[in-house]
């Protein structure tokens, strides 16, 4: 069984789809989409912005997507068995899956960076990997931090954990868990803490622009962050979707439950190999491949 996996940010980097837009007429046609539909030249800032302008929230997050779904679009033979992506990707997924159209999609994207720019903005905050650690000792150990806001919000694979919340959050649980063990704590040039109770008020602004979207439901079953299980029901999958914002993205389990399921071939669609990589930390025996 093959699985499409979608990444999330920090895959982006300047050039990302410039070969596509130039050698692909209907890839430069849903580039040039986006930028209608956006109201700007995503293209101009993929193709030749900086690392800095490409790191804002509101850039990253509909390049990605952008650069994700045109890749799936280029597949002739696109059957997945099943497909998931990493926070952001989850919206490449559902597009390539058939349960969204692209153009809900991209304005989907764009809210969702929007209202976490936002969030942002209201509660400065950030994130650290953190490497070398059992998963709920690092959950354990932001848990004891009661007098700021911090939490475990990506597992990416064994031995790789991403904690998010207020700048002091992360600072204490950094301390307490290099004392408990941790090989390294890495800070991270994000925005904000993402995929934390910080984000309240961005899900608050996506739920209601994922009620008045239209979905379907997808050709295959999609593994949702906030559970890791499979997905098929519209109303299941909006609701993952708003919570996605304010919980913790369960790559590991996702993975090992779509391997349980009958995954033995990844793909990635999209920048970069992130995902790659993180699948054979997760599931060695696994086969991946980009696009």
């Amino acid at each position: 069984m093959t699985a499409y996996i979608f990444p999330g940010q920090g895959a982006q980097f300047s050039g990302m789809g410039k070969n596509l837009y130039d050698t692909n007429a209907a890839a430069q046609a849903l580039f040039e989409q986006a930028n209608a539909i956006l109201g700007f030249e995503l293209t101009k800032i993929m193709f030749e912005g900086t690392d800095e302008e490409l790191k804002q929230t509101n850039v990253t997050q509909p390049a990605i997507f952008l650069h994700s779904v045109v890749l799936a679009s280029t597949i002739s033979d696109f059957s997945p068995d099943q497909v998931a992506g990493h926070s952001l990707g989850e919206f490449s997924a559902l597009v390539a899956a058939g349960a969204l159209s692209f153009e809900d999609g991209l304005k989907l994207v764009a809210q969702r960076a929007a209202a976490m720019q936002r969030a942002c903005e209201l509660n400065p905050s950030t994130m650290a990997a953190v490497l070398g650690l059992e998963d709920a000792l690092i959950a354990q150990i932001c848990a004891s931090v009661a007098s700021e806001v911090v939490v475990a919000a990506n597992f990416n694979c064994p031995g790789q954990v991403v904690i998010s919340g207020s700048y002091e959050g992360v600072r204490l649980a950094g301390e307490l868990l290099k004392e408990a063990g941790a090989k390294r704590v890495l800070p991270l040039q994000v925005g904000g803490a993402f995929h934390s109770p910080l984000m309240q008020p961005a899900r608050e602004q996506l739920a209601e622009a994922i009620d008045r979207t239209t979905f379907v439901s997808p050709r295959c079953p999609i593994y949702q962050n906030v559970n890791a299980q499979p997905a098929t029901e519209v109303a299941v999958i909006k609701a993952n979707l708003i919570a996605q914002l304010t919980a913790p993205v369960r790559w590991t389990q996702s993975v090992q439950r779509m391997v349980a399921d009958g995954a033995t071939n990844f793909v990635e669609c999209g920048p970069g190999k992130v995902l790659q990589g993180l699948v054979k930390k997760i599931h060695p025996a696994a086969e991946t491949a980009g696009v």
